[in-house]
């Protein structure tokens, strides 16, 4: 089913668009029209604006790593952390070779 709408931008005062729905939006639609006595351009741009909105705030949510003190002396070197593993690896492979034999 085919419906127009206007639209109204920065750079055109006015635009008439077709827009194709599928059944279940325009079902959405229509019981947005009846539930809140609303046209159906309102129906169609508030769906829209809400639409685009979340989808836009889900992607503007900025990540912030939580950081934890460790206390004020170390006894590991944290700068060295992949070596340590590396080393730890090394000698896990020596003890499970070493029981083989």
């Amino acid at each position: 089913m085919h419906h127009d709408s206007k639209q109204i931008d920065a750079m055109i005062a006015t635009v008439r668009t077709t827009v194709t729905l599928d059944p279940d939006v325009e079902k959405l639609i229509r019981d947005a029209i009846r539930e809140r006595g609303i046209s159906f351009k309102q129906a169609l741009n508030d769906a829209a604006r809400a639409g685009l909105r979340s989808e836009k705030q889900k992607r503007a949510g900025k990540f912030i790593q939580t950081t934890y003190r460790m206390g004020e002396e170390q006894a590991f070197r944290w700068d060295k952390a992949l070596a340590a593993a590396d080393a730890m690896e090394d000698e896990e492979l020596a003890r499970k070779l070493a029981l083989r034999k």
